[in-house]
């Protein structure tokens, strides 16, 4: 592994953004070159000013470089750079890629198929479960699912990666030692065991708004293509929609409700040319010449139903993918509400339910 502290105390230096740093790099051969380089040197690469030489020979970020670099070997972090084996390959491809990563687990291997998820922070009962299954799906293939982990679809991504046993990996827009949200900390840290969680952003680094949209052509870059779950038309997604496009990168949506206007962005990236997705071969299609794994159903057989009570039985036909208020599965069955409450518990304890924000009840991803 190649030593992070002289890209750190390049990277540090004020009007060093990511494309010059990659030219200077490239023009010395090594942060280490940059940093040792004389004024007539630097100003001869393009972008370089007066005044910008000046700030790079009278830069003296060793100290604090060694400080970050002490503080994440205390915490468990890695930080690569660019000269490692593990630096994602795709994201060398990039126009700005991150000159280090900070690392928290470990990165996929370098010819792994990798494939984003992402979709609305404020997802519906069907934006999840479509998600969450998705991902199941995919990471049963062999696919590492990419995502952000905030709320909504990217917390199911990740989610259905885990519950399926596969991996995947957690790009986010704060400093490792910073979760956001702070609600994520266990799904954070399960992400780390299955995958990794990476940044660009330093340690002790904030969730400041305009972080996360910069983090996004990571989300992309890192990924052989996008799926876009569930979006309104101004969301986020859509920015890592079109950084996919720009990276070259194939663009999928899940069509949603007509009448939701949470789906009115992932209708409009179908009618513009991204690949309408059902299911998982819709993606992996795509990726024969990348995913070796043998073909085989994607979707898991109907899962065996443990012994349910005449009563359970009732409860369970009543659900649906599309989560509904304890009140109004109350009077659709007849049943009072303290009832019902006991035995929809039942039907969680037997994974057979799952329980949303407000007592909204709904059939767990993958069960029919």
């Amino acid at each position: 592994m190649a030593d992070p502290r002289p890209w750190l105390a390049l990277k540090s230096v004020p009007g060093v953004g990511n494309l010059l740093f990659t030219r200077l790099v490239t023009h010395f051969g090594s942060p280490d070159a940059v940093l040792a380089a004389d004024e007539p040197a630097l100003i001869a690469v393009q972008g370089v000013t007066a005044r910008l030489s000046a700030a790079i020979l009278g830069h003296r970020g060793a100290t604090a470089a060694n400080q970050e670099w002490e503080a994440a070997q205390k915490k468990g972090y890695q930080i690569i750079t660019q000269a490692d084996p593990q630096y994602p390959a795709l994201l060398t491809q990039i126009p700005d890629p991150p000159p280090v990563l900070y690392v928290y687990g470990t990165l996929p291997a370098t010819d792994a198929l990798t494939i984003a998820v992402v979709g609305s922070r404020h997802a519906t009962g069907y934006g999840i479960s479509a998600t969450r299954q998705l991902s199941m799906d995919l990471v049963r293939q062999g696919v590492t699912i990419v995502s952000g982990l905030a709320r909504g679809v990217d917390s199911a991504a990740h989610a259905g990666a885990i519950a399926a046993g596969g991996k995947t990996v957690s790009v986010i827009g704060t400093g490792l030692d910073r979760i956001y949200p702070r609600e994520n900390e266990r799904l954070y840290h399960q992400i780390a065991e299955n995958g990794a969680v990476i940044t660009e952003f330093a340690l002790g680094t904030g969730p400041d708004a305009h972080h996360f949209p910069v983090r996004n052509r990571i989300i992309s870059g890192m990924s052989h293509g996008t799926v876009v779950v569930e979006a309104t038309a101004r969301s986020g997604s859509l920015i890592t929609a079109r950084l996919a496009a720009e990276q070259g990168r194939d663009v999928f949506a899940v069509p949603g409700n007509i009448h939701s206007f949470k789906s009115v962005g992932t209708h409009t990236l179908i009618k513009e040319g991204a690949k309408l997705v059902a299911h998982a071969w819709d993606v992996l299609d795509e990726f024969a010449h990348i995913n070796s794994r043998p073909p085989a159903d994607p979707t898991p057989p109907e899962s065996v139903r443990p012994h349910l009570t005449e009563s359970e039985a009732m409860v369970m036909d009543s659900l649906e993918a599309e989560p509904v208020h304890i009140d109004d599965l109350a009077r659709k069955l007849g049943l009072p509400s303290g009832k019902l409450s006991g035995i929809l518990l039942q039907l969680e304890l037997k994974g057979l339910a799952s329980q949303s924000p407000g007592k909204r009840f709904a059939l767990k991803a993958g069960i029919k």
